[in-house]
């Protein structure tokens, strides 16, 4: 069950939002290529002027306006074709993590798909080397733990799979905690995925695939039944189904929820008619995320108070927000307990 419960606001939004600000956070959903900065996509498209990518951070903002979730992917995958080097991987880590140091981002479990790069010729040590250097610098320098989820492109097909395992397997860098698949729902059967995510598991790995953000209750039932999903990214339409809704409850497997991005690529129509208070009001441990920030012209700061007004929360429920994503969390016993602590004393110091 979440420890989530509605409250009262006690304070105007503007108090809560410089709470929110303030707040330590853990985000579990998040891109690493989806977190690219308009400054450092432009320094990418003016280094690859090969690119459709537009060179002038203001155009970004109308090249990052979806017409759908196809849409979206076209443009995602433009901006993956910008990472062509090394150097490249590492300065666009780092970066993320500069940006998350920003909004008092303790701890990210970073989605990265190592196959967009090994197939434009980076070779999987590299790739390694340079995100795994970018760790090490952004803990010492920036106070940000990184952890990072292999991700299978779903549109990519078996292949990619086969690839993402063998990194994951067999080139395991030591911030590896999970095996994800992400990519477009529809036309992409979860259950195809089995055996990679068999593999992953057998090897230490937790199962974190996407699954019910733009088609049905049972893409969520395949994730978990087939990929021994331990939580659910998205998961949006899980609320279709009172049954799912209990069976995540009862079973403790959270949701990775990202109300801007759901908009965003039309997974949900509008912000009101967001699924995520029958999911707190199911027991569904819930936890709120920015997913490919800088594209959907968010970040976690921001779904936090969108999360607040969703859910009528006061400084108290949205600390226990903040509480449920650590909880939910593939971080060591004791980093849990760092977090949740400061939190507590955060919160603490508004009273």
């Amino acid at each position: 069950m979440s420890d989530l419960a509605p409250g009262t606001a006690t304070r105007t939004a503007e108090g809560l939002d410089a709470f929110i600000a303030g707040l330590p956070k853990a985000e579990l959903h998040v891109h690493h290529v989806g977190s690219a900065s308009p400054r450092i996509v432009a320094e990418l498209a003016a280094r690859h002027p090969d690119s459709s990518v537009p060179e002038d951070p203001a155009a970004l903002a109308e090249y990052f306006t979806f017409r759908d979730f196809a849409h979206f992917i076209q443009v995602y995958l433009s901006v993956v074709d910008l990472i062509r080097d090394p150097e490249d991987v590492r300065l666009l880590t780092f970066e993320v993590a500069r940006d998350m140091a920003r909004q008092n981002i303790r701890y990210a479990e970073l989605t990265v798909t190592p196959y967009s790069s090994t197939r434009r010729g980076i070779p999987g040590p590299a790739f390694m080397e340079a995100i795994e250097d970018a760790r090490r610098a952004a803990e010492a320098e920036l106070g940000v733990t990184l952890r990072w989820c292999f991700d299978i492109p779903g549109e990519a097909g078996l292949e990619s799979a086969e690839e993402t395992a063998r990194l994951a397997l067999h080139g395991q860098p030591d911030g590896l905690v999970s095996f994800g698949l992400g990519g477009p729902e529809i036309g992409v059967p979860r259950p195809q995925f089995k055996p990679y995510f068999d593999r992953a598991r057998a090897a230490g790995l937790h199962s974190v695939p996407h699954a019910g953000e733009t088609t049905g209750p049972q893409t969520v039932w395949d994730a978990l039944r087939e990929l021994g999903a331990e939580r659910i990214g998205h998961g949006t339409s899980a609320a279709q189904d009172p049954r799912l809704l209990e069976h995540l409850a009862e079973h403790g497997i959270p949701l990775e929820v990202c109300p801007t991005s759901n908009i965003a690529t039309r997974a949900v129509a509008v912000l009101e008619e967001h699924p995520i208070r029958q999911m707190v009001d199911a027991g569904v441990l819930v936890t709120v995320n920015s997913d490919d920030p800088p594209m959907f012209g968010t970040d976690l700061n921001t779904e936090y108070a969108v999360a607040a007004r969703l859910l009528g929360l006061d400084r108290a429920g949205v600390a226990a927000l903040a509480k449920n994503a650590v909880r939910a969390s593939f971080l060591d016993a004791p980093g849990k307990a760092r977090i949740a602590a400061e939190i507590d004393a955060y919160t603490a110091s508004w009273s």
